[in-house]
């Protein structure tokens, strides 16, 4: 009998929460343009605001809150209309920032992939993870902040693996998605401390997003972050056990001296290539991935491990794992035999 599928890819998409399902469910049957001035509208209206509150609330946000359709968005909302230009990005910033960075800066990054904030000292708009979506490597955002305020600059923080699960970094502007923590695909927000860092383009979103609102969607996420971070000790415990059964075995660890989100590990196993990993777990019924879910299909060297000098022969057989709060020791247990089948199996197998 085949065993139920294993999914270990968390860092791509987390699956949707029963409480974020069943806001989502309210949000629909409330429907109505939250623009429309009738009785449906306003209650619309209404109920956009109360999740716009509660969303700042569970991430203990004291700025403005503007909704999109994701982390993506929010980026290039951030990166296109900030007041300042944009300076300089981490050399290992996720594709949604490299893709507007144009020949700005790139900061380099050490062997464990953390940013040298004594260099981000630049006088514009500088863009930087919290968490590296590839890695888990946390960046010293705290330190690159007044760096860079120092120099009369804005710190954008892609928040994307990290809101909901740790406490946001302090930054003048932040993009999450609702996706990444049990909420809905579709919806996400651009999390600003001043209006007056952006230049407004009309529209809904106090004229910062034109568009008709998801308040389906901005109700579902809004449930999805209430429902907490509890389980990241947990999350931490097995990410450990997983590592350690992995290097007993032969593997090696990406990044491990530094400090890491505890839902991402990225992990190589020696003489088998990752394209050819992920063909085997996945016909075992294991679902991890390789670099980023947005470019994983392309059989790209990735960036990531390319801007941390990693040798391109190791790092063509790196593998992520990510963990959720779903994820059980005995899925861990799982992974790790299947690990070991592979690696025993070898390369030509």
């Amino acid at each position: 009998m085949n065993e139920l599928p294993l999914y270990l890819d968390h860092a791509a998409t987390a699956p949707l929460l029963p409480a974020a399902g069943e806001a989502l469910a309210r949000g629909f049957a409330i429907w109505a343009n939250p623009s429309s001035p009738h009785r449906a509208g306003r209650a619309a209206r209404a109920a956009l605001e109360d999740a716009r509150e509660r969303v700042a609330q569970a991430l203990g946000w004291r700025g403005e809150v503007i909704f999109t359709s994701g982390a993506s968005e929010a980026l290039e909302i951030a990166l296109r209309r900030c007041r300042l230009p944009l300076v300089a990005v981490s050399s290992v910033e996720h594709e949604a920032v490299l893709r507007h960075a144009g020949g700005c800066a790139r900061l380099a990054v050490d062997g464990a992939g953390r940013v040298d904030g004594a260099r981000a000292g630049l006088a514009g708009l500088v863009a930087v993870q919290h968490a590296n979506n590839e890695t888990g490597v946390i960046q010293p955002v705290a330190a690159l902040s007044a760096v860079v305020r120092d120099a009369g600059g804005l710190l954008l923080a892609d928040c994307a693996q990290t809101a909901g699960k740790l406490p946001l970094p302090d930054a003048d502007l932040i993009a999450i998605s609702a996706h990444k923590f049990g909420g809905p695909v579709g919806v996400g927000a651009l999390l600003v401390r001043d209006w007056a860092m952006l230049t407004p383009c009309g529209g809904q979103e106090r004229g910062y997003r034109a568009g008709t609102e998801n308040l389906p969607g901005a109700m579902a996420m809004a449930a999805a972050l209430d429902a907490g971070h509890g389980w990241l000790a947990e999350a931490a415990r097995l990410r450990g056990l997983l590592e350690a059964a992995l290097i007993k075995a032969g593997g090696e660890v990406v990044a491990i001296g530094a400090e890491r989100i505890a839902t991402i590990g990225a992990v190589r196993m020696p003489g088998v290539s990752a394209a050819a990993q992920l063909i085997r777990f996945d016909g075992m019924g294991i679902a991890v991935s390789a670099g980023s879910a947005c470019s994983s299909g392309s059989l790209r060297t990735s960036h990531v491990l390319e801007a941390m000098a990693l040798d391109p022969a190791m790092a063509s057989e790196v593998i992520r794992v990510s963990i959720g709060r779903e994820t059980t020791e005995v899925d861990i247990e799982r992974f790790v035999s299947a690990w070991r089948t592979i690696a025993r199996r070898g390369a030509t197998a």
